[in-house]
């Protein structure tokens, strides 16, 4: 790629991440702070009447007591004792309030991305365990209150425990309305209407490779294409390298999604929002847990990502694999006509490349450099980073046949005009 060309490339990253959803996160800040304050302020209410009346107690117990009589003293000083105990009320329910509101929150941020089957199993789970200890407390509660009300509240916590467990057990049994629905954000405003089978998330080093944009033009790639936006910021970061090599690599990054973004349905980073990436720091952590929260595939060249993900279950489409699948198969004892190109590792060898870029080792093939050979196919060694050919060169009828073409092997050549004598 002409580096000139990409440096004069102005790559417009307005025109292609929408505006991040900003406004509907900052309301909900303010809505979940506003919440916040009303929970610890209804909490700090109960606690300091609790604590109050839990103060009043006392006091009267100190007063019909003789030995307690004379440090509750006057009025004024049981009502101080009373202040006290409601303050302390106060202080704890200020920090029990304040913890209590942070773990619901967690639990609230767990279940907006849990699938719409737990969901309703768990509904269903609290719903049945309250049930069984409603009809049950009919019974225990007519018993002492001692003893009645503590063991309607312990049987009515292992009725809903083992509601919970139950029904969570029978999650993918469940088939109610919307319950097919993936558990990921709806994505029918950023691709349309149309019903959605699998959202193919682009990785670096496919989208700077180039070859899959030719792919992506064939319509082997179904479904919307989408480009994370901490990959556009490495793609972004390559491009501003001041290695010159890292810098064409990531303007070459640029220029292809530049031109997908002009003929292909391509979104970018306004999913982002939608997954927690708490605790991920790395690029391909990243983009397996995008994949599973949005039920996607991964679409890379790069074989330890590949890896990583199969491990955990996200389906990956492996652009070097696709080109290992679509190399022209061949065979040993075919012919071909190929020029060898340098020299092998080896001693005599020489190295052609076929148009795909496929490795051809010709034994023999040293000594004719630069030059344009028939050569026959002897074996063929399939490897993880492609197709290795192994061939040795053609005999020609000038050194290495007779007057008919045959050849014969173990026989020396000789430019005189005596028979050729076999080697000893």
């Amino acid at each position: 790629m002409d580096l000139k060309s990409t440096e004069e490339t102005d790559f417009e990253p307005e025109a292609v991440i929408p505006p991040a959803k900003s406004n509907d996160r900052s309301h909900q800040l303010l809505a979940q702070k506003v919440w916040r304050v009303i929970f610890v302020t209804i909490l700090v209410v109960i606690g300091g009447a609790l604590g109050y009346q839990l103060g009043a107690v006392l006091v009267s117990a100190a007063l019909g007591s003789t030995g307690f009589k004379d440090l509750v003293g006057s009025p004024a000083t049981a009502l101080f004792n009373k202040m006290g105990f409601a303050l302390i009320g106060v202080l704890i329910a200020w920090l029990l309030g304040t913890a209590a509101f942070n773990k619901i929150v967690r639990v609230g941020e767990s279940l907006k991305v849990m699938h719409p089957n737990e969901k309703i199993a768990i509904f269903s789970g609290v719903a049945a365990g309250l049930v069984l200890t409603a009809m049950i407390s009919q019974m225990t509660l007519k018993l002492t209150p001692a003893i009645g009300v503590p063991l309607t509240l312990f049987v009515g916590t292992v009725l809903v425990y083992l509601g919970l467990v139950i029904a969570l057990s029978m999650k993918d049994e469940m088939r109610f309305a919307g319950a097919r629905t993936a558990s990921r954000p709806d994505i029918g405003a950023e691709f349309g209407e149309e019903q959605l089978e699998r959202i193919k998330i682009f990785d670096t080093n496919v989208i700077i490779d180039g070859r899959v944009a030719d792919v992506c033009r064939t319509g082997f790639i179904e479904g919307p294409i989408y480009i994370p936006g901490f990959v556009l910021d490495e793609i972004q970061h390559i491009a501003d390298s001041a290695d010159s090599l890292k810098r064409a690599r990531g303007r070459r990054g640029l220029d292809i999604l530049n031109q997908m973004r002009s003929e292909l349905p391509l979104v970018v980073r306004t999913l982002d929002a939608t997954i927690d990436f708490t605790g991920v720091d790395e690029v391909d952590s990243k983009l397996v847990r995008m994949a599973k929260k949005l039920n996607g595939a991964i679409v890379t060249n790069d074989f330890n990502l590949n890896k990583v993900a199969e491990l955990q279950g996200v389906p990956v489409l492996n652009i070097n694999e696709l080109a290992n699948a679509l190399k022209p198969v061949v065979l040993p004892g075919e012919e071909m006509r190929v020029t060898v190109i340098k020299e092998g590792k080896e001693q005599n060898q020489g190295v052609a490349y076929l148009d795909d870029g496929t490795m051809i080792v010709i034994e023999g093939g040293r000594r004719r450099m630069g030059e344009t050979l028939e050569v026959l196919v002897s074996s063929v060694l399939q490897t993880v980073a492609g197709k290795m050919i192994f061939a040795t060169i053609k005999p020609e009828d000038e050194a290495y046949g007779n007057d008919e073409g045959s050849y014969e092997p173990n026989t020396r050549a000789y430019t005189s005009g005596r028979p050729r004598r076999p080697l000893r």
